[in-house]
């Protein structure tokens, strides 16, 4: 048994693979191919949204991949600018349409703003409009979980407060150098799981000279040693790539990270995405 095996069960019952595959920056007409890449090698969790622009790619790959449907986990996301209900409930069955899926397996809100005012604006009554949205396309069977991304806790207490149905998932920037240890403490009072995007810091990890050197010391790559720690965060992580090695290489990691190194990579700081720093999620808003 590998992590590729291992599952996180939802306060709504429903099973997630521990380790995901990302789709961010993977373009529509290669996307299909590193989703059957993926599914090849063993992942079974698949992450897109609607602002990566490849949900058309990555539903054909779900579909050609070879593996039933239901052995699949498949996200994706609302767009962080639709903040209202009847464009929350098209959007919804727009991402199935490109999908080509009778369900979505988990949504999220992308953003509690939209990302030309990421960590601006009040976006409260907003993000009230697209959950009731999600929660009647989540009665309707379109959506088997439902969620939040992006979301920090005053704006995931916003929608408890009207909430038929609780937030499931809560995916977050979580690395070595970004661990925001209160906001994982809350998610997980409030049973909900985070998923760790960008685990590998986007890249910007491999620079540093202390990780590179703890990667050493257990004999593995700094995105092994990354993807690792997220997941003794208790989190699903979702490294990004379309490299099949990398896929491979990436959910090598049955080794465990001693507690000593984990609170040195909690305490990492000041990453420098460099040139990546222009997007918001990177700009240290």
């Amino acid at each position: 048994m590998t992590v590729l095996d291992e599952t996180y069960r939802l306060a709504d019952g429903a099973e997630i693979p521990r380790l995901g595959l990302g789709t961010w920056f993977i373009d529509d007409d290669k996307a299909a191919d590193a989703v059957r890449a993926a599914v090849g090698i063993g992942y079974r969790n698949i992450d897109t949204a609607q602002a990566y622009g490849n949900e058309r790619g990555v539903g054909e790959g779900v579909r050609t991949s070879g593996v039933p449907r239901e052995e699949l986990f498949v996200s994706t996301k609302l767009a962080a600018e639709i903040k209202d209900h009847d464009r929350a409930l098209a959007a919804i069955d727009g991402s199935l349409d490109e999908l080509g899926l009778d369900h979505i397996d988990l949504m999220l809100i992308h953003s509690p703003q939209p990302w030309d005012d990421f960590r601006g604006g009040d976006y409260a009554e907003g993000n009230r409009a697209a959950w009731r949205a999600l929660e009647e396309a989540h009665q309707a069977g379109k959506i088997r979980s439902i969620g939040v991304s992006n979301f920090q806790r005053h704006d995931v207490e916003n929608i408890l407060r009207g909430a038929t149905v609780a937030p499931q998932v809560n995916q977050l920037l979580v690395h070595a150098g970004n661990t925001p240890t209160e906001l994982l403490a809350y998610c997980e009072s409030e049973q909900i799981l985070v998923e760790a995007y960008s685990p590998i810091a986007h890249g910007a990890i491999l620079k540093n000279a202390e990780v590179k050197a703890m990667a050493e010391r257990y004999g593995v790559s700094v995105p092994q040693l990354c993807v690792r720690y997220t997941l003794q965060l208790g989190t699903v992580s979702l490294p990004k790539t379309a490299n099949p090695d990398h896929m491979r290489s990436n959910a090598e990691v049955d080794f465990a990270i001693s507690e000593a190194d984990m609170e040195t990579l909690r305490d990492l700081r000041d990453v420098d995405y460099g040139e990546d720093s222009v997007f918001p999620v990177y700009s240290g808003k």
